[in-house]
């Protein structure tokens, strides 16, 4: 089924494509710099290391499958792999789709369809970083180590995570878990149980949906891409302010789970970062549907 395209005139698409780099190099350009400088920042470079895409995929501007561009050759950062340029108009080709690409853009709406569905948990108070230093951390040392100091003694640490529950759903939160840590969990998520275990209070899984657009692009626009990747800082910042890292010289005031009030506080955060995920992930969920749709 093909899909109907408004076609951008060339001065309004390119218009939007300089604006849109413009405002990502906000936070691409000072990544290089840290970066070439070997000194980061464990919050707002979180996304480039955890995530391992290049700072030029979320630069590059594309328009999603539903807009064509009104061009006469190829445009810098386009190519015939994905897009065809047909009586002055640029637009994806959904015929270049290729059997693995395929396969990734269904897996990915299969997961967040499946997430959708399900009802969120709020009872977790952000215990994976915790239980990820846990003992000193994997290999007796923590994650951010030589970069921001606890707020806690490591006693204290151990104490808070002996004496509450942990029901860490995401396999790519649970990985990091110090090994001594791991068998308090009530979940052992595995990567194969993805499908299973996902559900849409968790962070970690709503931050998840910047790694899923970005695996799906350029099927996906930039503008959507762009979005899951300004909520996933939204949710990486309420990650280490309920840690047990002290974010207080970045300007950042911790929400301290280990106290009822701070536990509270957690969860309304949890709540509002869950609404704004379900409408990104409804975006995502449809955009896919349109695509894979019009493959055939």
């Amino acid at each position: 089924m093909l899909l109907e395209k408004k076609t951008l005139a060339l001065f309004d698409w390119q218009l939007i494509a300089r604006a849109h780099r413009k405002r990502v190099e906000k936070w691409t350009v000072p990544y290089r710099s840290r970066r070439a400088q070997g000194s980061m920042h464990p919050i707002y470079d979180f996304l480039f290391i955890y995530y391992r895409f290049a700072p030029a995929l979320l630069e590059q501007w594309h328009p999603g499958s539903e807009l064509a561009l009104e061009a006469d050759h190829f445009p810098t950062g386009f190519t015939e792999k994905y897009y065809s340029l047909r009586e002055g108009a640029l637009s994806l080709d959904h015929a270049k789709l290729d059997p693995k690409t395929c396969k990734r853009l269904k897996w990915s709406l299969e997961l967040c369809q499946k997430t959708q569905t399900r009802a969120p948990q709020f009872g977790c108070f952000g215990m994976h970083e915790w239980a990820m230093v846990y003992q000193g951390g994997p290999e007796g040392r923590a994650r951010h180590e030589g970069t921001l100091p606890l707020r806690l003694s490591q006693t204290e640490i151990d104490a808070v995570v002996e004496s509450r529950p942990i029901c860490c759903s995401h396999f790519d939160a649970f990985r990091f878990f110090s090994d001594k840590a791991m068998p308090f969990n009530r979940l052992q998520p595995t990567q194969d149980t993805r499908m299973e275990n996902e559900q849409p209070g968790c962070l970690h899984t709503n931050m998840d949906l910047y790694k899923w657009a970005a695996k799906c692009m350029p099927w996906v626009s930039t503008d959507l891409l762009w979005h899951t990747f300004t909520f996933a800082l939204k949710c990486r910042e309420i990650d280490m302010r309920a840690s047990p890292y002290d974010c207080t010289r970045l300007g950042y005031t911790p929400i301290k789970i280990e106290t009822p009030q701070g536990r509270m506080e957690y969860e309304r955060e949890q709540q509002q970062l869950t609404e704004a995920a379900s409408s990104l992930r409804h975006r995502l969920i449809d955009t896919l549907k349109k695509v894979l749709n019009a493959v055939g």
